[in-house]
């Protein structure tokens, strides 16, 4: 992914909270706020490994609707190759 202002991740994630579905059994939340050719930048991230828990991916995304999200990194980044859905937080139907 090119890092332009112009890509559509700036046009309408940029500064936002995003919900990033992941290849493997983890899930990240937070604050978008850059890309470069590798990766994806989050801000206060929540890293969510899911073989730590019985809940579903969605239903913990839905209580990090309902309750907000819960951050265990002040930043992170995430190799984009990853990545297999990107959606705002506000996007995630409860």
């Amino acid at each position: 992914m090119p890092n332009n202002t112009d890509s559509i991740l700036h046009q309408h994630f940029l500064n936002r909270e995003v919900v990033l579905d992941l290849r493997s059994m983890f899930v990240c939340l937070g604050t978008f706020i850059g890309e470069d050719h590798r990766y994806l930048i989050l801000e206060n991230a929540d890293i969510h490994d899911l073989r730590d828990t019985a809940t579903t991916r969605e239903k913990y995304v839905i209580d990090s609707k309902t309750h907000g999200v819960r951050p265990n990194r002040e930043k992170v980044l995430i190799n984009s190759d990853e990545v297999v859905g990107i959606s705002l937080l506000d996007d995630v139907i409860a």
